[in-house]
């Protein structure tokens, strides 16, 4: 049978594909040999191919035998298990990811900050403003996480970090397919199933195709109750007053969602030195109802009023091509990426604390008479990223290395959003959008290039340093309209300066751009004890760019950076049985951004002021004894403002952080992010006569945290508490077949992903609403090898 040629050198893919077969847990049966060690995981961090524990950058590595160990599915699935990483969300594809405690909390609207950790599907940047792709995970060969900032090599929104989903790629050494059926029930009641395959087909001795396809329908377990809400006109008659009800939504597992996806790669060898991998894959999620509860109506409950729901639709399309110029290994990568998201949204708690309470019940229709206040949201996004990046590397068995390249990447987000109450009279209503009270109609565009470079030179055999820059610049622009019609208010429709608009808008009142230039520096040095043990210090920058606050009256909003000090080890004791890696790292996050809801709803981004963050992060696994492997891993984050947090800027765009009453003083804690976060798997693997069987306990553990770095707004929306979550399974392999039990969340605990009110918390927060994690879980999965 042919073999998979070996470029020289070979390539983040090629090398990748030929390590794969690495991944696993413990290594070579007890019948051939006594000893016990762990195996050697391969990442391309570095974008290079090398062994996890020669690389002088805290990286988690979960491989692809380890995703389907733990149950791995999705976003929420992996990163729970990554201790540096905290997210917050609000349901599938709508996740913001944090690393080291770089949170400010506010994040994610569609006007906002860049995000600060950087999403990779393989080689390709998967961010968008409002979240990364929620990727589902199957046949995937590992989730690396990089902690501290990527600038160099990764640039803009990796300024805390990067997160890689990395696919397995098309083999021309032989066929292969496997085919997954799972069916499960959620807190005892809905239930939901996945039907999973892939096939790896060799279709000459040069070209291979590899088709993967998903399918999920997701069990509910939000309950939307029966309900009425009454808006009073204040008479003592109460004859004006207005009753709504839920009678016609409210329903039992309220949040269902499906998730249809499928990716198609194909590697094509040219000649003894070059392979193309061109590849497509795109997912559909459609999900019913919202991720949180009010706990003022009961645990997994809520009343809603208006129907909710979204569609979120994506395509990437990319092209990788690896290869060789005379002595230099050249890797071109692009990507163009088409997302749209149509949402609708129950804005009713707006129109209660807001206008009932605030204002009163003033809202009328053609004939002037009242009409019913309640508002709802229909929105569609529009995505659109492209990327291109070449880089070249020198051969990386040599004293000096040096890996270079340029990038460049654009990304388009058409913003469309309806505040809409039925029934209103026309002469308030948005030019052209029946019943709309408020338009959102933008076009933001986001552009970044950038010329990279490492270098790396062997001072002694076990002495190396590394040094690296990442020039950049940063270009922002956001046009369209926001606001009323010319019949309310003086926004709107009566700021417009020039008719028409992008969008669909009846006219354009902003239209701003800035660009800003920059570079940050990486500078790591390495000891390398032995082949087992190493130790680094390493400087290094990220950052995040700047941009345009759709505000009129507030200026841009100013790039902010991270400077990072830390030192890590990775070492490999017992003869490899056991493995300890770590870093001790400090953090300064300068003129950092910071978004809220303003005046009107609407987002403003200021430059808040200094944060240090110190923290200390570890993982650790060790091969017990054949078959019964632990591994474990946790992060102690300490991060805090070092200056007053007034809550506005200088006429420059500069924090003002002095002032009588600031908001948040020195010394408060950042939110988001947990102080501790740890995990621990233990694993037994065992035969019972012919079959190969397991049982596996994990735990994750996490401290509290708060959702908002103003202290005012902490106390409205309360703190999250700390929890404890545990997953068990077990099951058994016979030749091509396997089947396993799982139990998801055994102790059926309630964590916080997420607290939130639908608007500003000063307004809104007597709503207050939690995103929980998902219920008990009870799984069985049935899979079959080709």
């Amino acid at each position: 049978m042919k073999t998979t040629k070996t470029i020289k050198r070979a390539g983040v893919y090629s090398a990748a594909l030929l390590a794969s077969t690495m991944l696993t847990s413990v290594a070579a049966s007890a019948q051939e040999s006594q000893s016990v060690s762990l195996d050697e995981v391969v990442v391309t961090a570095q974008k290079r191919s090398e062994n996890l524990q020669d690389v002088p950058v805290s990286i988690q590595a979960m491989g692809e035998a380890k995703l389907e160990q733990l149950q791995v599915g999705n976003f929420v699935d992996y990163v729970k298990y990554l201790p540096s990483v905290s997210f917050t969300t609000a349901g599938p594809g709508f996740g913001q990811v944090y690393m080291r405690g770089v949170a400010s909390g506010g994040d994610g609207n569609h006007s906002g900050s860049l995000p600060s950790v950087g999403v990779y599907l393989d080689e390709q940047p998967i961010s968008t403003i409002q979240g990364a792709l929620d990727v589902h995970v199957y046949d995937v060969a590992r989730v690396e996480a990089l902690a501290g900032p990527q600038g160099t090599l990764y640039g803009a929104s990796s300024q805390a970090g990067t997160l890689r989903v990395i696919t397995n790629k098309p083999s021309t050494a032989g066929f292969e397919a496997g085919i997954d059926i799972e069916g499960n029930i959620v807190d005892g009641d809905d239930t939901g199933h996945v039907e999973e395959a892939f096939v790896n087909l060799p279709l000459s001795d040069t070209v291979a195709v590899r088709l993967v396809g998903w399918n999920e329908e997701a069990a509910g377990y939000i309950d939307n109750v029966k309900g009425t809400r009454t808006y009073g006109r204040g008479t003592a008659t109460k004859a004006d007053d207005l009753t709504i009800s839920n009678a016609g939504i409210a329903s039992d597992n309220y949040n269902g969602s499906s998730t249809r996806g499928g990716r198609a790669a194909m590697r094509v060898e040219l000649g003894e030195n070059w392979v193309v991998t061109p590849s497509i894959m795109g997912q559909r999620t459609k999900t019913s109802g919202i991720y949180a509860y009010d706990p003022k109506v009961g645990d997994l409950k809520l009343t809603h009023f208006y129907p909710e729901s979204s569609d979120d639709k994506w395509t990437q399309t990319a092209m990788t091509i690896e290869g060789q110029i005379a002595n230099l290994d050249v890797t071109y990568a692009g990507s163009y990426l088409k997302r749209t998201v149509d949402t609708r949204q129950d804005y009713s708690d707006y129109s209660y604390f807001y206008d009932q309470v605030g204002y009163g019940f003033y809202w009328t229709n053609d004939t002037g008479g009242l009409a019913n206040p309640s508002q709802y949201i229909q929105g569609k996004d529009r995505y659109t990223k492209e990327s291109h990046e070449i880089r070249i590397a020198t051969p990386d068995d040599k004293r000096f290395r040096l890996i270079g390249g340029l990038f460049y990447q654009k990304q388009e987000h058409g913003i469309f959003q309806r505040y809409k109450i039925d029934g209103i009279g026309y002469d308030i209503e948005v030019p052209k959008y029946s019943d709309t009270i408020w338009l959102t109609a933008q076009q933001r565009i986001d552009r970044d290039t950038a010329a990279f470079g490492e270098a790396t030179f062997d001072i002694t055999p076990k002495l190396t340093i590394m040094g690296g820059i990442r020039f950049f610049k940063s270009d922002n622009s956001l046009e369209g309209f926001y606001g009323y019609g010319k019949g309310y208010g003086s926004t709107g429709e009566k700021a417009c300066f020039r008719t028409g608009g992008v969008n669909g808008a009846p006219c354009t009142n902003l239209d701003k751009r800035v660009k800003e230039t920059g570079n940050v520096p990486k500078v790591t040095l390495t000891y390398k004890h032995d082949d087992d043990k190493l130790a680094y210090v390493t400087y290094s920058e990220g950052f995040r760019p700047g941009g345009i606050n759709r505000r009129s009256t507030l200026p841009p909003y100013q790039a902010d950076y991270l400077k990072n000090y830390e030192f890590g080890w990775k070492t490999s004791w017992m003869e490899n049985r056991f493995r300890w890696n770590g870093a001790v790292f400090m953090e300064d996050w300068n003129n950092f951004q910071f978004s809220i809801l303003g005046a009107n709803g609407l987002t403003e981004i200021k430059n808040a002021n200094e944060a240090r963050i110190k923290g200390i992060e570890s993982d650790v696994t060790l091969a017990v004894s054949q078959g019964f492997t632990i591994s474990g891993a946790a992060a102690y984050t300490d991060a805090k403002l070092t200056a007053n947090y007034c809550g506005f800027t200088d006429a420059k765009g500069n924090p003002v952080t002095v002032c009588p009453t600031p908001q948040a003083p020195d010394g408060t804690a950042l939110p988001v992010t947990p102080k501790f976060k740890a995990n621990i798997t233990a694993r037994y693997d065992f035969n019972v006569g012919d079959y190969e069987a397991y049982l596996q306990a994990s735990a994750v553990n996490q401290s509290g945290n708060w959702t908002d770095l103003r202290l005012k707004e902490r106390a409205i929306i309360g703190r999250q508490a700390g929890y404890t979550l545990l997953d068990v399974s077990g099951g058994v392999v016979r030749a091509d077949w396997s089947m396993s039990l799982y139990i998801k969340n055994l102790t059926d605990k309630r964590a916080s992903l997420g607290r939130y009110a639908e608007c500003a918390e000063s307004v809104c927060g007597a709503q207050t609403y939690i995103t929980p994690n998902q219920p008990r879980t009870v799984g069985v999965k049935i899979g079959r090898k080709f």
